[in-house]
């Protein structure tokens, strides 16, 4: 096998610099995919400046592949030669534990994160266990949809593990990154949606992803008024709230999920829950099937994530316009593009 050239981070917060890596063998079960298109995702810089704690250095980021299988080991299965395939945060699990037997293969405590001790798509070519590379439906805007594979997957996944139907009163928290995406599902799936933003002028954006209502997250007032009404709340932030305040916008029996990656404990009053038999959740990603039903559902409604693209060479640059703030709404690198 070839050599991989990939853009690799040799300590926490530094640039990314162009690297040779020698992947080694392919392994049994493996596939190799050429890397078309790769988002860019928060985690990959909260990975690359180590805000979580279990970054290993030098690692190449990037968990929102779309590509085409290159090479196959000898016991991958289902997949041939030239397949286009999308890969997301997860490249491997272990396939045998009672999770992965289950179907929540994404839950499996061994699962290796695509760029949790593994190289990932900021690079020519990537790899993963078969059942990772998921194939890529007819009609799918393969320009955009890297974004599908983590962040896509994170906001549509309470749908499938809840049951959420086309009745629900859904609120979305945040319109960035996973919010627009969440609002774009949400309608989709036949929803009625509610989003909270703190920033006045994404109002009539979110209107056009698809909000029936746009609610101030900074005004009490506001968010009392529709208290008791959300089936599902979707929290995509990731800075403290007034927790109970959006805890009592729900519903009986109405839940609040949380998919931003708030650093700070976050209190919940027993009361708020028990009265009216509310519920505190939150979930990653998803497993093969889920992402599978997500490209689908996609594809099927043409639900595209508002990207802006930069070459794959340009990738520091698209890195400091994400930690800027000034990503509308997700970042895709083109491997192909000069």
């Amino acid at each position: 096998m070839s050599n991989i050239q990939g853009w690799a981070v040799q300590q926490a917060g530094q640039p990314l610099v162009q690297t040779q890596i020698d992947p080694g063998p392919l392994g049994a079960e493996e596939v190799e995919v050429a890397v078309d298109y790769c988002g860019i995702c928060h985690s990959d810089l909260s990975m690359i400046n180590n805000e979580w704690g279990f970054s290993r250095y030098p690692f190449v980021p990037g968990h929102e592949v779309i590509g085409r299988v290159t090479a196959l080991g000898p016991q991958a299965k289902g997949l041939k030669i030239g397949q286009k395939v999308g890969i997301g945060w997860t490249a491997e699990s272990c396939m045998h534990c009672r999770q992965c037997l289950s179907g929540h293969q994404n839950l499996c405590a061994k699962a290796t994160p695509t760029i949790g001790g593994h190289h990932g798509g900021f690079a020519d070519k990537v790899r993963a266990h078969w059942a990772w590379a998921i194939p890529l439906p007819e009609g799918l805007h393969l320009a955009s949809a890297g974004p599908l594979l983590c962040g896509g997957i994170t906001v549509l996944e309470p749908f499938l593990a809840y049951d959420i139907g086309p009745s629900a009163r859904v609120g979305v928290v945040g319109i960035g990154g996973l919010g627009h995406m969440a609002i774009k599902f949400a309608k989709a799936w036949g929803c009625e949606v509610t989003a909270f933003t703190s920033t006045a002028a994404k109002a009539d954006e979110a209107r056009g992803f698809g909000a029936h209502h746009v609610v101030s997250s900074q005004d009490a007032s506001e968010i009392a008024a529709i208290a008791g009404t959300l089936d599902l709340l979707l929290v995509t932030v990731n800075v403290p709230l007034n927790w109970n305040a959006f805890i009592n916008t729900l519903a009986p029996r109405g839940r609040m999920h949380v998919v931003g990656a708030v650093l700070e404990p976050i209190p919940v009053p027993a009361f708020s829950l028990i009265g009216a038999q509310r519920e505190v959740s939150g979930s990653p990603t998803g497993s093969p099937v889920d992402i599978a039903t997500l490209l689908d559902f996609a594809a099927r409604h043409d639900i595209r994530p508002q990207v802006e693209m930069f070459p794959m060479s340009k990738v520091n640059e698209a890195l400091k316009h994400l930690a800027d703030g000034k990503a509308r709404y997700r970042i895709v690198l083109d491997a192909n593009a000069s």
